[in-house]
């Protein structure tokens, strides 16, 4: 890579490019600085250090989910909206298994805004339940415990018995679909 190119998308780009072949662990400076054919060093005039170039690809990956949910979700809402939302985020997981490895998924002050935009979906999905403010914080983060819960399961081939997983997430977004009606149906 030339060095006039090099620049903190550009080394983010090729961290992940690594995390997607190597997974999270394999992410390292070094690694960075050999792909992008540098030494070392030269990274630090983009990226401060590892903890940084990991929260930026943590960044990147949360835009990537709320591109792809907001995509999803988009002229939909209620029950049809919930379902685009958590089978958008059931397809990225499996389609990069690597890089939801590699997010970070405590809020830290890169991820600060793509996370909003995340919730901000997710939240407008659930309008239509009648869901606003903390009514619909809780049910965003029961969405998002629900999702990123089967997925993760999913990837590290944690579901060992041969019932159908598709039928299993259907399962899953029928109960958490009943929920969010029980609780409009209780306001």
């Amino acid at each position: 890579m030339p060095r006039g190119t090099l620049s903190a998308e550009a080394i983010v780009d090729l961290a992940l490019r690594i995390v997607d072949k190597g997974g999270p662990s394999a992410l390292t400076l070094a690694a960075v600085a050999g792909s992008a054919g540098i030494v070392s060093p030269s990274l630090y005039k983009h990226v401060r250090n590892l903890a940084e170039l990991r929260a930026l690809v943590s960044a990147r990956i949360v835009n990537e989910i709320a591109d792809q949910a907001g995509e999803a979700v988009l002229g939909r809402s209620a029950d049809e909206a919930v379902r685009a939302l958590m089978s958008a985020w059931r397809q990225y997981v499996r389609r990069c298994p690597n890089r939801y490895a590699a997010l970070i998924q405590s809020p830290e002050p890169h991820t600060a805004e793509a996370g909003q935009r995340l919730v901000t979906i997710m939240t407008a999905a659930l309008r239509a339940y009648g869901m606003r403010d903390s009514a619909a914080i809780h049910a965003a983060r029961s969405l998002r415990a629900a999702m990123h819960g089967f997925a993760v399961l999913e990837v590290e081939g944690a579901f060992g018995l041969p019932e159908d997983l598709d039928e299993s997430y259907e399962l899953l977004t029928d109960i958490m679909i009943t929920g969010l009606r029980a609780r409009q149906d209780a306001t």
